[in-house]
């Protein structure tokens, strides 16, 4: 690590709704909060970062899997938006050396991660970050979840890349703080997603230990499978990656907006 390499956050933010960002939407301003709190982050950092880790809830696979290209192409994962979303680019390098780094600490923790050559960036991780480092010149590595949901181990993924926040790394996690399909635009699931972003809130602003004890069950948390269905909680994970890799480091919501008649907020941890 250099002398002058401040230690980076953690952050884990919403990614919107396809490329919501980037498009009409009914009603027109459902997405301006949050695109301006995505385009703010860069400016709320110590110092631009050396590199980026995303954390996407947009990919699983059976054990942990990271991005090892040095040109990553785009993933348009979302379906039945308009043509040009699906010509959007972010021409961000990737970092090969980065990745291996990546899948050594996960290895040395007892927790195997393979490098995958071919695989490019889908929009958990290209969307919010046209917004939040729109000149796509800093090299972006990105990280899958494992496919089982295990909120421990992903939150052991996190300690184990600790390490990567002192060499200039910023660790994202791109997710979403409620994610029930069924939920978005329908009254009754408001006062769900408000008793959940409570705990949520609560648990990420408690003390480290207390915080990952309740991380791991969250499961149990009030409205909790509402607002992430059983096997559905993809977009809450990389949420666990992130305080992981927190360390002893507090966290804070820093963004809460109400969209969709669902609550959505945004953690960070220094």
């Amino acid at each position: 690590m250099s002398t002058h390499e401040a230690i980076q956050p953690t952050l884990f933010v919403p990614h919107g709704a396809g490329p919501c960002f980037f498009m009409d939407w009914n009603p027109p301003d459902a997405w301006n909060a949050m695109a301006a709190f995505l385009r703010g982050v860069a400016g709320t950092l110590p110092q631009p970062p050396r590199a980026i880790l995303m954390v996407s809830a947009h990919w699983l696979e059976p054990a942990f899997a990271v991005t090892g290209a040095r040109q990553p192409g785009l993933i348009y994962d979302y379906y039945g938006f308009p043509l040009h979303t699906y010509e959007l680019r972010y021409s961000a390098p990737g970092d090969p050396a980065l990745a291996a780094r990546v899948a050594g600490l996960l290895g040395a923790a007892g927790l195997p991660c393979s490098q995958d050559a071919l695989r490019g960036f889908d929009h958990g991780t290209f969307i919010p970050l046209k917004l939040m480092f729109p000149t796509a010149d800093i090299p972006v590595v990105q990280l899958s979840l494992r496919r089982d949901l295990d909120p421990q181990a992903h939150l052991d993924a996190g300690r184990a890349l600790a390490p990567l926040r002192g060499e200039g790394v910023l660790i994202v996690g791109s997710g979403m703080s409620f994610h029930n399909m069924r939920g978005y635009g329908d009254p009754r699931f408001g006062p769900l997603s408000d008793e959940f972003d409570r705990w949520l809130t609560a648990t990420v602003e408690a003390a480290p230990a207390v915080r990952a004890e309740r991380l791991a069950r969250w499961g149990a948390a009030p409205a909790a499978r509402l607002c992430h269905p059983l096997r559905a909680e993809e977009h809450l994970l990389p949420l666990m990656v992130v305080a992981g890799a927190a360390a002893e480091g507090c966290g804070r919501r820093v963004f809460s907006d109400r969209v969709l008649d669902t609550t959505l907020s945004a953690f960070r941890f220094d």
